[in-house]
């Protein structure tokens, strides 16, 4: 249930602001949605790095946070990529096509945007089969994506985790078997 309170006169200023505060912070909150999955020719460095790149820190007052632009802030997700990354059915090796995906990835971690930054690699799968096998191949997975990125274009182990999630983050509930629910997630890790 939902009350509204009329306020015909606010003799404090830091009610004033609380009060427009709190309204602004409810009307603020995102509707979930599913999250955009970079897929083809949508895998670019300037995309990734958009991604990836975590806001500047907000302007803090008195346990206020507010945004340069003034607009008080909402806690955000971290910063994250999900990336259309195909491998051979049941198998954790890279198609191709992953790979030349994957040189991008790395072209991002190098930048200067993202080098003092870490990241989690993870793994999704789909619910077909059973759980333990789809936790199992997407840790794969996942080790696989890492394992890429370190050997072939000398990214730094310490700066890549490998998470297998298995099937229980689905983007698309309606088509479980949806290939946006066989994805790498690249999640920056915030201090």
């Amino acid at each position: 249930m939902t009350r509204l309170f009329r306020v015909s006169r606010v003799s404090h200023p830091m009610l004033a602001l609380a009060l427009a505060l709190s309204a602004t912070l409810a009307a603020a909150q995102p509707a979930p949605q599913g999250e955009a999955v970079l897929r083809g020719n949508k895998v670019t460095e300037s995309n990734l790095l958009d991604a990836l790149t975590p806001d500047p820190e907000p302007v803090v007052t008195r346990s206020l946070k507010v945004t340069r632009d003034g607009a008080p802030t909402v806690p955000a997700r971290k910063p994250s990529a999900s990336l259309l990354i195909t491998f051979e059915t049941n198998s954790a090796d890279l198609t191709a096509p992953a790979k030349k995906q994957l040189d991008v990835v790395a072209a991002a971690l190098k930048n200067d945007r993202l080098a003092e930054y870490s990241f989690n690699v993870e793994g999704h799968a789909d619910p077909r089969g059973d759980a333990d096998t789809n936790l199992s191949l997407s840790q794969q997975r996942a080790d696989s994506v890492r394992a890429y990125l370190i050997a072939t274009h000398g990214i730094a182990a310490e700066r890549l985790k490998a998470e297998g999630r298995g099937d229980r983050d689905l983007l698309n509930r309606k088509v479980p078997s949806a290939a946006e629910n066989r994805r790498v997630t690249i999640v920056t890790n915030l201090r």
